[in-house]
């Protein structure tokens, strides 16, 4: 996938998570992928994208910057919503967040075969009042 292809297949998958298909996610991910590092399913990232929507049901993600680099996507993003429910340890308290979040991306035949994320979980709970 050449480099703005690739940029596109990224922002569709964002518009979906925004959207929250999450039923569109074989669009995107490969049914064995890597999540962080350990090796995971498609099921397995969506029970997290699952739990993190109920949990902030207004969570949206917002591209800032990308990188390719062949086969790999590097992103930064900034992250908001306002939990509902307990989510990371943290009971909701009304207070909204925003955070950043850097996510790299492997992709091989048109999906996701590894994914890692990362996001500022202290200025997160500290957002949250934890």
């Amino acid at each position: 996938m050449a480099g703005t292809d690739l940029r596109q297949f990224y922002l569709r998958y964002i518009g979906a998570l925004n959207a929250h298909e999450i039923s569109r996610m074989d669009e995107f991910i490969n049914d064995e992928t890597t999540l962080n590092g350990e090796p995971g399913t498609r099921d397995q990232v969506i029970a997290v994208l699952n739990d993190a929507l109920d949990a902030v049901p207004d969570f949206h993600w917002e591209p800032r910057e990308t990188a390719v680099d062949g086969d790999r996507l590097a992103a930064r993003l900034t992250n908001t919503g306002t939990p509902v429910k307990e989510w990371l340890g943290v009971a909701p308290t009304g207070a909204s967040f925003e955070i950043v979040e850097y996510a790299i991306y492997q992709v091989r035949d048109g999906r996701f075969v590894h994914m890692t994320a990362l996001h500022d979980a202290e200025t997160l709970r500290r957002q949250l009042g934890a």
